[in-house]
């Protein structure tokens, strides 16, 4: 059989690099990749599909699910994840120490869909226990103006959001006309004018794990809907191709005998997250066993998220995120 060519768009990650340089291969697949800027990726798929296979947001994913789109769908292998306890930015010297501050306050957001806001949310209401209706929110690019919502909402009745086309929320933030900013990509003005809610942020996400299991997942791989109804068989061959090369990456980080990245006690942290996370810190599935607990309690809680605040059109299980071959594996 010839093998099939998909395109993919990825970013430039050390747990996919295996599978981009050839090292690892896609069973049945020629693979072409694209190496893009993240919101690049996001803007051209989410919009236009311009390839077969690409990194996606995941808050955009759930928003086209909850509205029965088929035209991508989802592999269980989490590109990118982070706690976002760092996103919350504020005024130097102004009046809001601490979350509990911004009951009642104009928060500016660069898209109510954006995966990191929606976690976000998830941590004022159901962690801090913030009521979002209370919240003016305010919806503009971070630095330059004329960003947009790029998927169809249906925000709760009363929820107070805007669309401001001609600013930017660095700018607003810093003339007062927002209180806070929540954004995965910090305001210009950091350092400058601008600081972050939660200067020892670690700390409160370490804490937020134990408390919560959540471990955030921003970035999911996904297949247009065409390829794998017609190539069905694809779906897995990329999840064990993603799997084995993001477990070259452990060991390449888990290894004490040479610098694997320009960080100095690499190996040791490494350690520090198999203490919070089990043996493959970086957990892929939604399975029985640790990786798979902790993945299934992420996303339970980000599609409780998605759906209270208007970017899921109705209540999503985690099963339907992702087609069924690609749920189970044979054993021998």
């Amino acid at each position: 059989m010839n093998p099939l060519p998909l395109t993919l768009a990825l970013g430039p990650y050390d747990h996919t690099r295996d599978v981009t340089d050839g090292t690892v291969r896609v069973e049945g697949v020629q693979l072409r990749t694209l190496d893009l800027p993240i919101e690049e990726i996001f803007y051209r798929f989410t919009l236009h599909r311009e390839w077969d296979v690409s990194e996606m947001s995941m808050g955009k994913y759930i928003a086209l699910r909850s509205q029965d789109d088929t035209s991508v769908m989802a592999l269980p292998i989490f590109i990118s994840r982070a706690f976002r306890h760092s996103m919350f930015y504020v005024r130097e010297g102004g009046a809001i120490k601490r979350p509990e501050d911004l009951q009642g306050k104009k928060i500016g957001i660069p898209e109510w869909a954006q995966t990191a806001g929606i976690y976000g949310r998830g941590y004022l209401s159901d962690y801090v226990g913030l009521k979002l209706k209370d919240i003016q929110w305010v919806q503009a690019g971070v630095n330059e103006p004329g960003r947009k919502e790029k998927v169809k909402l249906k925000l709760p009745e009363g929820m107070q959001y805007r669309n401001v086309p001609d600013s930017s929320l660095n700018e607003m933030l810093l003339k007062g006309e927002v209180d806070a900013v929540m954004s995965a990509r910090p305001p210009l003005g950091l350092g400058q004018g601008i600081v972050r809610l939660m200067p020892d942020y670690q700390a409160a996400e370490e804490q937020y794990f134990k408390d919560t299991s959540i471990y955030p997942i921003m970035h999911g791989l996904v297949l247009k809907g065409p390829v794998l109804e017609a190539h069905p068989w694809t779906g897995m061959s990329f999840v064990k191709a993603f799997t084995e090369a993001k477990n070259r990456s452990i060991d390449r980080l888990s290894d004490v005998t040479a610098s694997h990245a320009p960080l100095a006690w690499l190996a040791e942290y490494t350690e520090r997250m198999r203490g919070m996370f089990g043996d493959d810190f970086f957990p892929y599935g939604i399975g029985p066993g640790r990786g798979g607990d902790i993945n299934r309690a992420t996303l339970e809680a980000f599609l409780k998220f998605g759906f209270e605040q208007g970017v899921c059109h109705r209540k999503l299980s985690v099963e339907e995120l992702f087609p069924k071959q690609v749920l189970g594996s044979y054993k021998v």
